[in-house]
Parts: C-alpha cells; sequence; structure tokens
C-alpha cells in the first residue's frame, strides 16, 4: 500500500515538472535573435537604399545610359557680296614738256568701279609719266580727299614746299587738272581746297576759282 502510494506521489510529481515545462515559452538562442533583428531593418534599408543606389550606379556608369548629343549644325557659310567690276576708260591726260612752253596731252587708260574712284585714277595719271618729254606738274601734291557731289567734284590738296612752280608752271598745272576732269561731261564745276581751306592762290601767282567751271576756265 505504501509502496503504491510512493509510486502515485512520484508519478504526480513528474507531472506537474512535465506541466510546467510544457507552458513556459522556450527562449531563443541569443545569436539567432541578433541576426534576425538585423535581416528585418537592414534588408528593408537593402530594398530601398542599396539595390536603388546599385543600379542608379550601374546606369551612370554605362555609356548607353548617357544621353547622345546631336551633331551641332554647322552655320551656313555667308555669301560674300561680289565685288563691282571694274571698269576701263582712255581718257586724255595733260603734263607739260620739260621747258614748260605748252601743255601736252596724253592718252592713257584707268580703271575704275565709281566715279570717285574714276576721278581719283585721273588725277593720279597727273602726277606720273613714264616719258622724259612730258613732265607732271601735279607729282609732289598729294590729293587728301575727293568727293562727288551734285556734278561737283571736291578735292582737298596739300603741297609741299618742294612742289612750288613759277607763274607759268602755276597757270599750267592749274589747266592740266581742269582740262583732265572737265573731260568727264557729268562733272559740272571743280572745287579745289588747300588742307581744307579756300585758298586764294594755289602758288601765289594765279588764283583759284571757288569753284572752277567750264565758263571761267576758258574751256
Amino acid at each position: 500500500m505504501n509502496k503504491k502510494l510512493t509510486y502515485a506521489g512520484i508519478a504526480a510529481l513528474l507531472l506537474l515538472v512535465i506541466s510546467g515545462c510544457g507552458d513556459k515559452p522556450t527562449a531563443a538562442p541569443a545569436n539567432e535573435q541578433g541576426q534576425d533583428s538585423t535581416t528585418v531593418v537592414n534588408g528593408a534599408g537593402s530594398n530601398e537604399g542599396g539595390e536603388g543606389a546599385t543600379a542608379t550606379a550601374t546606369a551612370t556608369a554605362s555609356p548607353s545610359a548617357q544621353p547622345t548629343e546631336e551633331p551641332t549644325a554647322s552655320p551656313a557659310a555667308t555669301e560674300q557680296p561680289t565685288a563691282p567690276a571694274k571698269q576701263s576708260k582712255s581718257i586724255s591726260v595733260y603734263y607739260t614738256d620739260p621747258q614748260q612752253m605748252k601743255l601736252v596731252p596724253v592718252k592713257t587708260d584707268i580703271s575704275y568701279t565709281n566715279d570717285v574712284e574714276k576721278y581719283s585714277e585721273a588725277y593720279k595719271s597727273l602726277q606720273s609719266s613714264s616719258n622724259s618729254d612730258q613732265v607732271p606738274l601735279w607729282g609732289k601734291i598729294e590729293l587728301k580727299s575727293l568727293k562727288f557731289t551734285d556734278g561737283q567734284i571736291i578735292m582737298d590738296i596739300h603741297k609741299p614746299d618742294e612742289a612750288q612752280l613759277g607763274a607759268g608752271g602755276e597757270a599750267f598745272a592749274i589747266s592740266a587738272l581742269v582740262q583732265t576732269l572737265f573731260q568727264f561731261e557729268e562733272v559740272k564745276s571743280i572745287e579745289v581746297l588747300v588742307d581744307g581751306e579756300q585758298a586764294e592762290s594755289l602758288m601765289g601767282h594765279v588764283d583759284l576759282e571757288h569753284p572752277f567751271t567750264r565758263e571761267n576756265s576758258g574751256l
């Protein structure tokens, strides 16, 4: 009897122990808890930042991801305006003989693109000669400017001291100039300025008309 009670007590005690152990939750190892927690936090960050950052870096590094630049079209070459065609004209230019006894007309050709250039080239022809028997009277006198307005040539000259001539030479010089320029029919008058001023005389012997016309030049 006593043995049965003893066995029964031991069995009851074992049941209590087993029952208590079944109700108590089993604690997870410390290492497993740490791994689970890290996985949850870092996994979220990896999904939002890690994979996204990797994709962005890949796209940036890949040459195909860069936008291709369209070739810049070269500006169309601007057509340069065509220069006016040169015209040629045969004119008479007046020189004097070596003794300054008379005027000598000589035919020469000039080239020009407009009226101003035409009269300027005619004046240049008065300044030089390839023949020693044809002496230029305007060779040392500088043409500073020349304008042509409403049939009038306005020319500004500079006469250095070495260009001084006597009375006969001065008269021939003025006659050579007006005869050369008045052969152009459109020229109605010639205004000669000396260093921008209306001078009474070119070299002190012959009066300068302001302006010269065909009438007062005896042509």
